[in-house]
């Protein structure tokens, strides 16, 4: 009967070690299964001095994983999670604000281009009214990047909120699934596929922000941000608040048993992180940027205009109406405002362009601007948008490194925890033979059995 036995044993152990494979094979496209393998060991022999041993048993149900590459793999995905949700935006305004015909040098350019023009017949009507067209169109530049700006703002800021409830929901359902290993673990029950569910909420969180995440004895894990504060802990979890405001736009809080806490949304991490430094640190001064141009090409002409005198020997009048804050009409014409009242005489002589003179010349002239300092007018434009190329350039290439540090890492993982179809299908032909070997066993076992029994008979 020990034979039997045996090979019985051996027969079950292959059966759970084929299913174990067949397991593997069926989850072989499976986004983020961990391959199985039955852990077999040979049960000992028991007081007989005679007995060979009492076959074999599965032991355990290995889980291939590795602590490390999974982290590895999650602070990858926090990395990429950042640069990639900022590149395309970067790369709008970097199309919109290096296109020739759209740029603000070429309306700046034209506007001033106009007002040479026009130094040949001052009095003419036509060249006049050109002046005031390409004020208009230079105005509309203005205005339509500002609409770009605020588009993003807003897209942005929606954008975060939408992270922010995908977010919520994975941290519960990391905290939900940690109740269930935990129990199922102790009731001595396989919680293979709830591991996995929950590295792969873990893997979808750590896109949206950085994360740190330590093992429990009891089977659980505890996620927190990257700057210290608890987001799952056991079965209990926090939930994440994205609450802008007038004047802290980027304000974030996160409530956990019953205290809250204010984040920096910056230092957050993964696509959070990313959209956070975006706007702080890109666009909302970009948007200043423009401001700052806008505001003193309208102080200067104004100014100088004022200095002048109309046809009729009239002083001049303001020509351009800005607006601070990020008002769609960052810099509109004056309502009313008539060719007849630009005021290009420098003394009140008729023909007289002293002062247009003095108008031409502000292209020349300096300005402050927030982000690159006291630059020619002139040249405001282009350093602004050097500047964005650059800073797109370089986060192109951080993306470019986070891509491949992701992928190389999610390789890394695939080589200890992914399914091997090779590996499996040699599996499944040594635990067959291995199967139909004891089946072999029980059937000789049988033959023996009966012929004692023949003889005895």
């Amino acid at each position: 009967m020990a034979i039997i036995n045996n090979a019985l044993s051996g027969a079950l152990a292959a059966q759970m070690a084929l299913s174990a494979s067949s397991q593997n094979i069926a989850n072989l496209q499976t986004k983020g299964y961990t391959r199985q393998a039955a852990l077999l060991s040979a049960v000992g022999p028991d007081a007989n001095p005679r007995s060979s041993g009492n076959g074999v048993q599965v032991s355990a149900l290995l889980r291939f994983s590795d602590g490390y590459k999974s982290q590895a793999m999650w602070r990858a995905a926090s990395d990429l999670g950042s640069y990639s949700q900022t590149q395309p935006y970067l790369s709008q305004l970097e199309n919109v604000m290096g296109d020739e015909t759209a740029s603000l040098s070429a309306g700046i350019d034209q506007f001033f281009g106009a007002l040479n023009a026009v130094a040949g017949d001052p009095g003419s009507t036509p060249l006049r009214q050109q002046v005031l067209t390409s004020a208009g169109l230079m105005a509309e530049r203005f205005n339509g990047l500002n609409n770009v700006f605020n588009a993003q703002l807003q897209s942005v800021r929606t954008q975060r909120s939408a992270i922010v409830d995908a977010a919520n929901a994975q941290i519960a359902s990391i905290a939900r699934l940690n109740t269930q290993i935990s129990q199922a673990q102790a009731g001595g029950l396989s919680a293979s596929a709830m591991i996995d569910a929950r590295d792969q909420a873990i893997d979808d969180l750590a896109s949206k922000m950085g994360l740190e995440v330590s093992d429990n004895a009891d089977g659980t894990r505890d996620v927190s941000l990257k700057t210290g504060q608890a987001l799952v802990l056991g079965g209990m979890y926090g939930s994440l608040k994205a609450a802008p405001t007038a004047t802290s736009p980027q304000e974030f809080s996160l409530s956990f048993a019953g205290t809250s806490y204010v984040l920096d949304a910056a230092k957050l991490g993964g696509q959070l992180g990313g959209l956070a430094r975006y706007e702080t640190e890109k666009l909302v001064p970009l948007q200043g940027d423009i401001a700052d141009i806008a505001s003193q090409i309208a102080s200067k002409v104004n100014t100088q205009l004022g200095l002048g005198t109309k046809p009729d020997g009239t002083p001049g009048a303001p020509l351009f109406v800005y607006t601070t804050g990020s008002n769609a009409d960052m810099l509109k014409l004056s309502s009313g405002f008539v060719a007849a009242d630009l005021a290009f005489s420098g003394d009140g002589t008729p023909g007289d362009t002293g002062n247009l003179q003095k108008l031409v010349a502000i292209k020349s002239e300096p300005i402050t601007v927030g982000t690159i300092g006291t630059v020619l007018l002139s040249d405001a434009d282009a350093q602004i948008v050097g500047k964005l190329g650059v800073d797109s350039q370089l986060n192109k290439a951080a993306l470019k490194t986070a891509h491949t540090v992701r992928t190389q890492s999610v390789d890394d993982w695939q080589s200890t925890s992914g399914v091997n179809q090779d590996e499996e299908a040699v599996n499944l032909v040594e635990y067959q033979n291995m199967y139909q070997a004891n089946m072999k066993v029980i059937a000789i076992a049988n033959q023996l059995f009966d012929a004692t029994l023949a003889m005895m008979g």
